[in-house]
């Protein structure tokens, strides 16, 4: 069976489930937010090198189940580059995933407090100067024995680090990017490397990890190296970050199909997607800033409309390897279920800049007119 009849037939019954050519219809509607973070130590940096990225708790729409991805130490893609984490947010009717990246700078990361020099805003952890990474050791776990580029810098907080995982919603965190973190998501990134993306599939296929099984308190809570899970270096949690409650407890409906729509699973490749909806032409009352709005909106979905040809480019280029080194099916699978997760970040990324775009074209006065749309 080739990929182009596997894309075939998923469009198909894609197409059939479909109502109404909103992408917030495909998919199962996240209501309740992850479970607190637990209360874990670092594992020792393994190399130099390597950065932290902190554990957090990823969404498997198989088992209707959050899971933990344990915290684990990375090699930078790049010399200067820093790793932003992910953050769960509420959108409105349901938590989003964003996705964490490599960058220059750390941008915004929902102002969660992951620890191990993430405390909600930058990170405390460590600099990069001269082409070396040089390590915060009052916030890392560093052997000054095998690595030597390390400083000591007390790091004070205002504020009570408290064990919340997501932004928004009810019980979530109250922050907002600053316009700083806003032009830290403009710069180049690098998505979650190869590593990354195994760690994560790792942590997803161990029952273990699931939060109905470990209640918030997960067995292997960090790890040294990404994806190694057993060995002297995995690290359990001490304890859960709070009282766990499964949505089914609290009358939630995370997990529950909407409409029975394909999980996101099942999303098929950018090129498939319905066109994004566009709102109608901003309508203040005033000429002048209603055409400032439209440029805006006009900039942004151009923008978009290129992030989606490139994801799909790329896309259709790991098809044409698969081709040529005759992958088997289990491989074509597995290459097709990481395209569905791309397409679904990307299309929850740009549902997100949408939403704050028509936020910030909002008028700051209440008797002015609302713009429409």
């Amino acid at each position: 069976m080739t990929i182009r009849f596997i894309r075939s037939l998923l469009f198909g019954i894609v197409m059939l489930a479909l109502s109404a050519s909103s992408f917030a219809q495909i998919g199962i509607s996240i209501t309740i937010g992850p479970p607190p973070l637990p209360v874990y130590e670092q594992p020792p940096c393994p190399a130099e090198g390597y950065l932290w990225t902190p554990g957090y708790w990823a969404y498997d729409y198989d088992v209707n189940d959050y899971y933990w991805v344990p915290g684990t130490w990375v090699m930078a893609p790049e010399v200067g580059f820093l790793w932003t984490p992910g953050y769960w947010g509420w959108g409105g009717s349901a938590f989003i995933f964003h996705e964490g990246y490599w960058g220059p700078h750390v941008g915004f990361y929902g102002g969660i407090a992951y620890g191990f020099g993430y405390f909600g805003v930058g990170y405390e952890g460590g600099r990069w100067d001269n082409g070396h990474f040089f390590y915060n050791r009052a916030v890392n776990n560093v052997n000054v024995v095998n690595i030597h580029n390390v400083y000591n810098t007390t790091v004070i907080h205002n504020t009570t680090i408290n064990r919340v995982s997501f932004n928004g919603g009810n019980g979530g965190i109250n922050a907002r990017a600053t316009p700083e973190e806003e032009a830290v998501e403009r710069e180049r990134h690098i998505p979650p490397v190869a590593a990354q993306n195994q760690h994560l599939q790792a942590a997803r296929g161990n029952p273990e990890l699931r939060a109905s099984v470990n209640r918030g308190k997960p067995p292997i809570a960090a790890t040294a190296r990404p994806g190694e899970f057993k060995g002297h270096d995995i690290v359990a949690a001490r304890e859960a970050g709070g009282e766990y409650h499964p949505a089914v407890e609290r009358g939630g409906t995370a997990g529950r199909p909407e409409n029975n729509v394909p999980r996101p699973g099942n999303v098929v490749h950018p090129n498939d997607l319905p066109p994004a909806e566009r709102p109608a032409p901003p309508n203040t009352g005033n000429p002048k800033l209603d055409k400032k709005y439209q440029q805006q909106q006009n900039k942004l979905y151009a923008k978009q409309d290129q992030e989606r040809q490139k994801l799909q480019q790329k896309q259709d280029q790991e098809h044409q390897r698969l081709e040529q080194q005759k992958a088997n099916d289990a491989q074509r699978q597995q290459v097709e279920q990481r395209h569905a997760q791309q397409t679904q970040q990307l299309q929850q990324k740009h549902m997100q800049q949408q939403q704050h775009l028509q936020q910030r074209q909002q008028p700051s006065h209440p008797s002015e007119p609302r713009p429409r749309g």
